[in-house]
């Protein structure tokens, strides 16, 4: 399997600054305007995308958890990999002509609509077992007037400053040296052209204020802090360039009756003197409804007992956490006249038995 952090060579638990270190000197080594082995590029663009994800906190996390490049990859393209990541300071723009070809820092990649989150409150069954919730935000949409070009009647001309080509060229001084780099046109943002008339609904931006509605589907188990990504749902881009992703932060309300540990649900058993002294079969509420517990005679208060494959279904693949009862001896705060009676008859019993025989007893238990 593919390991970025040994694709930089360095250990799991590096800060910002030494992944940041190894990365410019293997990026120095193996830049293929200096180094022209037939491997270079391909070494180039490998720690590259392995700079690209160590180096950004959120895909850094991310990538602990699948725990490979490949595993990764099953999320997120390369295209995910390096959005909003910027080599500029380093190297310019030539690794974006690498991975994307000339022109891939085009308008519609570098002014990519901004991402957006929603705070989704969810009950605890919702977050247990799943649920479809249909949400309403107000965002940037796509101007249907002009079709997210900010051209009336989608008309358009080339761009005069760089001749329609949506690149400009420049010498850049980098660690590497002097190099001459293509870059996108600021001007066009690298279209090539540029709108004859702003659209008149739009003013040119392509995108206007609205309401959006959006249904999301919560998977069973999820906990407070989950975040589910909703691709391309977040503010339109300008001119119609890709829009950003919605990130919907999931926020768990607390049950009444159950307490959460990762998959695991724990549930406080009130058991009476009598219960817990001369056992009983009683029921118990769970996820799918009241089940049977049977009460051993003799037991304590804080026995635990486990019901398996009664707790919360597992987030994306087969199975489900264990319900724990804890039993919770209660002790009556007031008894009537027979009880008193029994419990001092009880009480004679027990004074019988020495505090050295009681203490023996109690340790077998």
């Amino acid at each position: 399997m593919t390991d970025y952090y040994d694709i930089l060579g360095v250990s799991k638990n590096a800060s910002s600054e030494e992944i940041k270190k190894s990365y410019k000197q293997l990026a120095k080594k193996y830049h293929p305007d200096v180094n022209k082995e037939n491997n270079a590029e391909h070494k180039f663009k490998e720690i590259s995308e392995a700079y690209a994800v160590l180096s950004d906190e959120k895909k850094r996390q991310q990538y602990d958890q699948f725990g490979s490049a490949e595993a990764f990859h099953q999320q997120y393209s390369q295209e995910d990999i390096f959005r909003n990541f910027d080599f500029g300071d380093m190297f310019g723009d030539s690794i974006f002509d690498m991975f994307f070809g000339a022109g891939g820092r085009g308008r519609k990649r570098t002014q990519r609509g901004q991402d957006l989150q929603y705070d989704l409150m969810l009950t605890f069954e919702e977050a247990v077992f799943g649920v479809e919730k249909d949400i309403h935000f107000d965002k940037h949409l796509v101007c249907e007037a002009c079709d997210g070009s900010g051209a009336e009647d989608g008309k358009m001309e080339a761009c005069s400053h760089c001749h329609g080509s949506g690149q400009v060229r420049r010498q850049q001084r980098t660690i590497l040296g002097n190099l001459v780099q293509v870059i996108t046109c600021s001007h066009c943002h690298g279209e090539g052209h540029l709108a004859k008339k702003s659209c008149s609904h739009c003013h040119g931006e392509g995108r206007v204020s609205g309401e959006r509605k959006v249904t999301v589907k919560i998977p069973a188990g999820v906990h407070s802090g989950s975040q589910l990504r909703v691709s391309r749902e977040g503010e339109a881009g300008p001119a119609g360039s890709v829009p950003g992703d919605l990130y919907v932060v999931l926020h768990v309300k607390e049950s009444n009756i159950f307490r959460r540990e990762d998959y695991d649900l724990y549930l406080d058993l009130p058991l009476s003197f009598s219960q817990a002294a001369l056992g009983d079969t009683i029921k118990i509420p769970s996820l799918e409804g009241d089940v049977s517990l049977k009460i051993p005679p003799g037991t304590q208060s804080e026995t635990k007992f486990r019901l398996r494959d009664k707790g919360v279904p597992y987030l994306q693949r087969h199975g489900r956490g264990d319900l724990f009862a804890i039993a919770k001896v209660c002790t009556p705060n007031k008894l009537n006249k027979e009880q008193k009676k029994l419990f001092e008859q009880l009480q004679k019993h027990d004074e019988k038995k020495s505090l050295l025989e009681r203490i023996k007893e109690f340790a077998k238990i």
